[in-house]
């Protein structure tokens, strides 16, 4: 039987890594961060009324850990408190917005993103 010692250390000595989402207006993104590198960014566009959302990004090292998925909730989040509405052109941000219904409302003629109920 092998054991492995991260399993039977002391909790108390590891810590979690921090992340961090924040708006990045000049580079017109939101970057994430854990310990603070550089790990994902969603990339948008401005226009009028609402925020296009083209593309997200997470690096290989961070790929799997549900960092793309706080990434968007994070910046959609941010759209709805700036009243903007989403154009979804991220194919990520639009499966996300399927599997979270409660963002369809951000969605002029959600049937266009092929996100209709």
């Amino acid at each position: 039987m092998t054991v492995d010692p991260q399993e039977h250390s002391d909790s108390s000595s590891r810590q979690e890594p921090s992340v961090t989402v924040a708006d990045n207006p000049r580079a017109s993104r939101f970057e994430l961060r854990v310990d603070h590198e550089l790990a994902g960014y969603a990339v948008y566009r401005n226009v009028r009324d609402g925020r296009a959302f083209d593309h997200t990004i997470v690096a290989a090292g961070f790929e799997g850990l549900g960092l793309a998925s706080e990434l968007i909730r994070y910046s959609l989040d941010e759209s709805r408190r700036g009243n903007l509405r989403v154009l979804p052109y991220c194919p990520f941000v639009r499966l996300f917005i399927r599997r979270h219904p409660e963002y369809l409302d951000l969605v002029d003629q959600p049937q266009r993103f092929e996100l209709s109920t």
